[in-house]
Protein backbone atom coordinates (compact mmCIF):
# COMPACT_ATOMS: atom_id res chain seq x y z
CA UNK A 1 0.00 0.00 0.00
CA UNK A 2 1.91 3.38 -0.67
CA UNK A 3 1.96 6.30 1.43
CA UNK A 4 2.16 9.66 1.27
CA UNK A 5 2.65 11.88 4.26
CA UNK A 6 1.96 15.50 4.30
CA UNK A 7 2.77 17.96 6.88
CA UNK A 8 0.31 20.66 8.19
CA UNK A 9 1.86 23.85 9.61
CA UNK A 10 -0.24 26.46 11.51
CA UNK A 11 -0.22 29.72 9.52
CA UNK A 12 -1.79 33.14 10.93
CA UNK A 13 -1.67 35.28 7.94
CA UNK A 14 -2.35 34.21 4.05
CA UNK A 15 -0.14 37.14 2.81
CA UNK A 16 3.06 36.47 4.70
CA UNK A 17 2.36 32.86 4.27
CA UNK A 18 2.25 33.45 0.47
CA UNK A 19 5.30 36.09 0.97
CA UNK A 20 7.21 33.43 2.26
CA UNK A 21 6.31 29.71 0.66
CA UNK A 22 5.74 31.44 -2.77
CA UNK A 23 7.65 34.40 -2.64
CA UNK A 24 11.02 33.71 -0.96
CA UNK A 25 10.65 29.40 -1.20
CA UNK A 26 9.70 29.27 -4.37
CA UNK A 27 6.59 26.76 -3.81
CA UNK A 28 3.46 27.01 -5.86
CA UNK A 29 -0.38 26.61 -4.82
CA UNK A 30 -1.71 23.64 -5.87
CA UNK A 31 -4.98 24.28 -4.24
CA UNK A 32 -6.83 26.75 -1.55
CA UNK A 33 -10.02 26.09 0.30
CA UNK A 34 -11.52 29.69 2.28
CA UNK A 35 -15.12 29.62 2.16
CA UNK A 36 -16.70 33.07 2.90
CA UNK A 37 -15.88 34.96 6.27
CA UNK A 38 -12.95 31.86 6.88
CA UNK A 39 -10.00 30.55 7.40
CA UNK A 40 -7.88 28.96 4.55
CA UNK A 41 -6.71 26.13 4.06
CA UNK A 42 -3.92 25.50 1.34
CA UNK A 43 -1.74 23.20 -0.11
CA UNK A 44 1.63 24.58 -1.53
CA UNK A 45 4.30 22.07 -3.30
CA UNK A 46 8.24 22.82 -4.57
CA UNK A 47 9.42 19.65 -6.54
CA UNK A 48 7.82 16.64 -4.33
CA UNK A 49 7.60 18.54 -1.45
CA UNK A 50 4.36 18.83 -0.26
CA UNK A 51 3.21 20.95 2.64
CA UNK A 52 -0.52 22.03 4.09
CA UNK A 53 -1.15 25.75 5.59
CA UNK A 54 -3.99 26.19 7.73
CA UNK A 55 -5.19 29.05 9.34
CA UNK A 56 -7.75 26.91 11.15
CA UNK A 57 -7.62 26.73 15.19
CA UNK A 58 -7.01 22.91 16.02
CA UNK A 59 -5.42 21.67 12.83
CA UNK A 60 -1.78 22.10 14.84
CA UNK A 61 0.14 24.17 16.99
CA UNK A 62 2.83 26.58 15.43
CA UNK A 63 6.65 25.69 15.95
CA UNK A 64 6.73 22.18 14.49
CA UNK A 65 9.77 21.08 12.07
CA UNK A 66 9.63 19.06 9.20
CA UNK A 67 12.88 17.18 7.62
CA UNK A 68 13.24 17.16 4.13
CA UNK A 69 15.74 15.18 3.08
CA UNK A 70 17.20 16.45 -0.57
CA UNK A 71 19.59 14.58 -3.06
CA UNK A 72 21.45 17.27 -4.41
CA UNK A 73 21.16 20.67 -5.15
CA UNK A 74 20.93 22.05 -1.49
CA UNK A 75 23.93 24.66 -2.11
CA UNK A 76 22.37 25.78 -5.59
CA UNK A 77 18.94 26.58 -3.97
CA UNK A 78 20.62 28.40 -0.45
CA UNK A 79 21.91 30.63 -2.99
CA UNK A 80 18.92 31.30 -4.63
CA UNK A 81 17.31 31.78 -1.40
CA UNK A 82 20.05 34.88 -0.22
CA UNK A 83 20.37 36.29 -3.76
CA UNK A 84 16.16 37.11 -3.28
CA UNK A 85 17.48 39.69 -0.04
CA UNK A 86 14.27 38.67 1.63
CA UNK A 87 14.42 40.69 4.49
CA UNK A 88 13.18 38.34 7.38
CA UNK A 89 15.32 35.17 6.65
CA UNK A 90 19.06 34.74 5.55
CA UNK A 91 19.78 31.10 6.23
CA UNK A 92 22.98 29.51 6.06
CA UNK A 93 24.30 25.87 5.41
CA UNK A 94 25.86 23.65 8.11
CA UNK A 95 27.04 20.61 8.07
CA UNK A 96 25.41 18.11 10.52
CA UNK A 97 26.44 15.05 12.85
CA UNK A 98 24.76 13.08 10.31
CA UNK A 99 27.03 14.15 7.46
CA UNK A 100 24.73 15.69 5.54
CA UNK A 101 24.63 19.82 4.56
CA UNK A 102 21.63 21.25 6.37
CA UNK A 103 19.79 24.59 5.96
CA UNK A 104 17.09 25.03 8.03
CA UNK A 105 14.63 28.10 7.48
CA UNK A 106 12.14 29.33 9.75
CA UNK A 107 8.69 30.37 8.46
CA UNK A 108 7.33 33.75 9.74
CA UNK A 109 4.82 31.70 12.51
CA UNK A 110 7.77 29.93 13.89
CA UNK A 111 7.60 26.52 11.49
CA UNK A 112 10.98 24.98 10.75
CA UNK A 113 12.18 23.50 7.35
CA UNK A 114 15.13 21.34 7.69
CA UNK A 115 16.38 20.63 4.37
CA UNK A 116 19.08 17.75 4.56
CA UNK A 117 21.75 16.97 1.86
CA UNK A 118 23.84 13.50 2.36
CA UNK A 119 27.73 14.39 2.16
CA UNK A 120 29.79 12.39 -0.47
CA UNK A 121 31.41 9.33 1.76
CA UNK A 122 35.11 9.97 2.08
CA UNK A 123 36.73 7.26 0.36
CA UNK A 124 40.18 7.63 1.64
CA UNK A 125 41.33 4.15 3.65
Amino acid sequence: MPHKVIPIFRIFDYDKAVEFYVHFLGFSIAWQHQPPHSPVYMEVRLEDITLHLSEHHGDCTPGAKVFIETSGGLRDYHEQLLAKNYKYNRPGLEVAPWEALTMEVNDPFNNKLLFSEPLPKNNII
